[in-house]
């Protein structure tokens, strides 16, 4: 049995398949289910001398509040469940914060979820650099999909 589980979630439908998934395989109280959202870092471009994308300072707390939001609905459905959740709102780029928490937690099992509607390069598999989350992580990855969709 899987004792520390990390599961990526967003909000999105997918990833609340993801948060479904932790739930059927009832780890039980003991184990430690790490629930974590990213928040994508700011976009700064520069050309020449110019900077131009720069959030505002009430866009990025915005955003940060909203994908809080989101964190602790996912927190509560899981915890209904019976599961023991730690949760982390991350800036970065999913795939090397998803690695970086399995370091950091002994983190056995990551469940993510996959939307067959959607190209395969999505927000969780991939980072801006084309990091591939199976190459970046050393423990085992579960990929939620709606059984019911078809490719």
């Amino acid at each position: 049995m899987y004792r520390k589980i990390l599961v990526a979630y967003n909000g999105t439908p997918e990833s609340r398949l993801a948060l479904q998934e932790c739930i059927l395989l009832a780890p039980g109280p003991s184990a430690q289910v790490h629930l974590l959202a990213v928040v994508a870092p700011s976009p700064i471009v520069l050309a020449g001398e110019f900077v131009a994308a720069v959030p505002t300072l009430d866009e990025e707390q915005a955003e940060r509040d909203a994908m809080e939001q989101v964190l602790q609905a996912g927190r509560k459905l899981l915890t209904d469940a019976g599961l023991n959740v730690a949760t982390h709102l991350e800036v970065g780029e999913p795939v090397n914060v998803i690695a970086d928490l399995v370091n950091k937690h002994g983190i056995e099992l990551v469940i993510v979820g996959h939307s067959r509607q959607k190209t395969f390069a999505m927000r969780w598999w991939r980072g801006s650099m084309d990091a591939v989350l199976v190459d970046k992580i050393r423990c085992s990855v579960l990929v939620a999909a709606d059984p019911k969709m078809s490719s």
